[in-house]
């Protein structure tokens, strides 16, 4: 009878679903921030099941990873703050490159970008980056501003400005995280201003075209854009260039342009990195080897039309995607671009709160 029990037991034990003793890997990234054939990929090649969630902003993304125990392997923070602040608080594992050959397909320089939030890059791979500047419907604002520039801040914020587009609509991301730095910048002071005179200045800017914004949103914008909904979004450059492209295939006349701020638009930079309690380490290590293959990057920015870090990539992407100024920024752009800065917490705490009130119009 034992020998009998033995051999059914075994017999349960094979026949046990392939889902229990499935590889998994759970990964956290940004809204319409991949191509998702590169994602059945990794799986076909690996066995490897990619349980995808999204986010919209950094604040989200914050909020799972320092309670710790998120379930995620692979997450996608910005450079800065978010990035070097997961850093700092040890929620991030340090990858072993010795993993990841394709590490060396990384662009040296744009690495050294990121290295003042990650000294020695130990925490991460640059997924993709873009800058922070305005989505704009040129033929709408012209005919409602014709006098304006559509060159820089001061088309937003500018209440006069801000007062005449109202009609066709203004949407704002809800990050104060990706907007605050650029009011200052805007203003002529450091981005990373902790002074209370620069923070209340800040405040009187947002508050004086408050009641001309029509809403706030991160991942709507692109499709408000796209739809002809709104007529001026800040947000990220590739959601704009992405809404290009829909709004081309919809046909329906509305055209997309998209504005890099002539004061230095803030650059992030995305990086693929591994949380310290990550589950899978092992499959994270093997997913970022395989996205920073050429041809697989070269497909992520063909769908999301963010550039990416691995030079490799170019002669694979279409000429007219390699030749657009706003999604591959030539150098002497670049040198206007700034990146944001963490501040002390206390100095968060107040933007914080500052954006909460501008968000309520009080």
């Amino acid at each position: 009878m034992k020998a009998l029990a033995a051999l059914v037991l075994a017999c349960c034990v094979l026949a046990l679903p392939a889902r229990a003793q499935e590889k998994v890997l759970n990964v956290y990234n940004w809204t319409d921030y991949i191509d998702p054939a590169v994602v059945e990929k990794f799986t076909a090649e690996t066995g490897i099941r990619v349980q995808y969630d999204v986010y919209d902003s950094l604040e989200a993304l914050e909020a799972k990873l320092l309670t710790g125990r998120s379930g995620y392997d692979i997450v996608v923070p910005t450079s800065e703050p978010t990035f070097s602040r997961l850093i700092r608080a040890k929620a991030l594992a340090e990858i072993d490159r010795a993993k990841v050959p394709n590490w060396q397909s990384l662009d040296p320089a744009l690495m050294a970008r990121v290295a003042s939030s990650d000294p020695g890059n130990r925490f991460g791979a640059i997924y993709l980056w873009g800058t922070i500047g305005m989505g704009v419907l040129p033929e709408r604002i012209k005919a409602l501003a014709p006098d304006a520039a559509l060159d820089g801040w001061e088309l937003l914020f500018k209440p006069a400005n801000a007062k005449r587009l109202a009609g066709c609509g203004i949407t704002i991301m809800d990050s104060a995280i990706d907007v605050i730095p650029s009011v200052l910048r805007y203003l002529g002071r450091p981005p990373a201003s902790t002074d209370a005179a620069d923070l209340a200045l800040v405040e009187k800017t947002l508050m004086a075209i408050r009641p001309y914004v029509r809403n706030f949103a991160n991942a709507g914008a692109l499709e408000a854009l796209a739809s002809g909904q709104t007529c001026l979004a800040v947000t990220y450059s590739g959601d704009v260039i992405q809404a290009q492209a829909r709004a081309k295939e919809a046909g329906r006349g509305v055209v997309v342009g998209y504005i890099t701020p002539k004061e230095g638009a803030q650059v992030g930079f995305d990086m693929l990195a591994i949380p310290a309690d990550a589950p899978n380490k092992e499959a994270a290590l093997a997913f970022i080897d395989f996205v920073l293959r050429p041809p697989m990057m070269a497909a992520i920015t063909t769908v999301t039309h963010y550039p990416n870090a691995v030079p490799a990539t170019r002669p694979l992407l279409d000429p007219a995607l390699v030749g657009d100024a706003n999604i591959f920024p030539p150098e002497a752009k670049m040198r206007t671009f700034f990146t944001a800065t963490t501040v002390p917490l206390a100095a968060e705490r107040t933007r914080t709160r500052m954006w909460a009130r501008f968000k309520a119009g009080k």
